[in-house]
């Protein structure tokens, strides 16, 4: 019998028993620590501090934290093997996965259906009956895939010599549906997934090699069909399994589904569904015609880029407000502040605009390396220019968008913005910064569309739009340069739109 050891984690409450000798990396994915650079001991993001017990430091932790950091326990999980029972901190679990709980009308069909949204961090599912609409059960949880890498480009460059992704991903969602169906796994009929295109070929097994280099095309982006047999799922025989197609390079089955659950194609006006994560998905039009692209955006919006950046968790600054020209910080557990999630940092570098702390160009007032929030949180020079580069890159894509419409920001009736991020920005801080750029009173929160929308779906195949939708390959735009560099710099003054 091979020998065991326990690891408690704090503040979680979790008592995990694992073999002697197993590899962090391995054992935490699950449990929401977050491993950006994938374990290449680049980043530190994946920092967790012994409580109890021993994790004998390496040397690639000193690379990355203080002699007193080390001193404290602070450690890089990625690096690490379990050999005697400890108990660690990190701070990481809080993090709300956004679900959607709106009611819908039931497709009059017999039995269970399961709607999943794939995204690089999250996976969201609900199980429904076919019949009535009902959410009978929801189910989220981290995607363990993070463990080899927090965006969309570092996945891919792990699945070029590893395949580990596709089994990996397929055995937590066929879990996750497991939990759901209970004892009425038989009843279950139809599994519909969506998700950007990296999680879409991860997910089906497909060659994501021609998505690791220009021109970046996907080999087969359609729709894929499966029998849970293929997956090893535990559902019967007849149940039909569908991943959503996609709309066209790094713009996934999520974004159709986002369209369709904003109605974008339900009227004559322009309106815009805008996704915000590492990989920027926009698209806008009518129900004449649609089409959108993709902006290599970046972790920024996701703080994972950022040196003390974390997700939407307990210690997060999520808010940044200037009161009488001072700051004040809102950190989410209400606890002292740890970190900055992306939401706080678009706050922060608006409030330091407005301060005269940081500027135009997006440099530190008196050469300074630091902008002090609060605690020991600082958004750094590297930090602001991380989020001018992806403010920049969805900036340029939508004023592209809008030139090959043949149209301008004027015209926008409504822009919807999807996912975590775009429920929980402060808009007035996104115009600042000229992330968006248009009124306020035109932006919605869309909360999780995609996952709304593959349900709409799944109880109705004919919720989906027939508008052609077209994909806009903006690396091959001969203005996109011109355009990303007009729009590194701040503007000068808060916007009056």
């Amino acid at each position: 019998m091979k020998e065991t050891v326990v690891i408690d984690l704090f503040p979680l409450g979790r008592r995990i028993v694992v073999e002697r000798g197993s590899a962090l990396v391995d054992v935490l994915a699950g449990y929401g620590v977050e491993f950006p650079c994938g374990g290449s001991d680049l980043c530190g993001g994946c920092r967790v501090r012994v409580l109890e017990g021993t994790l004998p430091a390496r040397i690639e932790d000193r690379f990355v934290f203080s002699e007193e950091e080390v001193e404290r326990g602070w450690r890089l999980a990625c690096r690490m093997l379990v050999d005697s029972p400890v108990r660690l901190e990190v701070g990481q679990w809080t993090a709300p996965i956004l679900s959607d709980a709106a009611p819908l009308p039931g497709g009059g069909r017999a039995g269970l259906g399961v709607a999943v949204d794939l995204g690089t961090t999250t996976i969201a599912a609900q199980m429904l009956d076919l019949a009535s609409g009902e959410v009978l059960a929801v189910s989220a949880a981290l995607n363990p895939q993070c463990a080899r890498g927090a965006d969309v480009m570092s996945r891919v460059q792990f699945a070029l010599s590893d395949s580990a992704l596709t089994p990996m991903v397929r055995r937590a969602i066929g879990g996750m549906i497991a939990e759901m169906a209970d004892k009425r796994a038989a009843e279950v009929r139809d599994v519909l997934l969506v998700g950007n295109t990296v999680m879409h070929h991860l997910f089906s097994g497909i060659d994501v090699e021609p998505l690791s280099h220009a021109p970046f095309r996907p080999v087969d982006d359609g729709e894929q069909r499966f029998c849970p047999a293929d997956l090893d799922w535990p559902l019967p025989a007849s149940c039909g399994v569908r991943f959503l197609r996609c709309l066209g390079g790094f713009v996934g089955s999520d974004i159709l589904a986002g369209l369709t659950a904003a109605g974008l194609a339900s009227g004559d006006r322009l309106r815009v569904l805008l996704d915000l994560g590492t990989n920027g998905e926009i698209i806008m039009g009518n129900r004449e015609r649609m089409i959108c692209c993709s902006t290599a955006a970046g972790p920024a919006f996701e703080a994972g880029s950022i040196s003390m950046g974390m997700r939407a968790a307990g210690g997060a600054v999520a808010h940044v407000f200037l009161e009488e020209g001072r700051l004040r910080c809102q950190v989410i557990g209400g606890g002292p502040a740890r970190g900055i999630c992306g939401s706080g940092l678009v706050d922060a570098v608006a409030a330091g605009l407005d301060s005269g702390a940081i500027l135009h160009g997006g440099g530190l007032a008196g050469g300074a390396r630091e902008f002090p929030l609060c605690g020991p949180v600082v958004v750094t020079q590297p930090d602001i220019r991380e989020l001018q580069l992806a403010k920049s890159a969805v900036a340029s894509g939508m004023r592209l968008l809008l030139k090959s419409w043949g149209a301008s920001r004027d015209d926008i009736d409504t822009v919807h913005l999807a996912g975590a991020f775009g429920n929980y920005i402060r808009y007035e801080s996104a115009l600042r910064i000229g992330l968006l750029e248009v009124a306020p009173c035109k932006i919605v929160p869309a909360g999780n569309a995609a996952l709304r929308g593959a349900k709409m779906i799944l109880l109705s195949p004919s919720a989906l739009p027939s508008v052609p939708v077209e994909h806009v390959p903006l690396a091959f735009d001969p203005g996109f340069q011109q355009e990303f560099i007009e729009s590194l710099n701040f503007p000068r003054f808060a916007s009056s739109s």
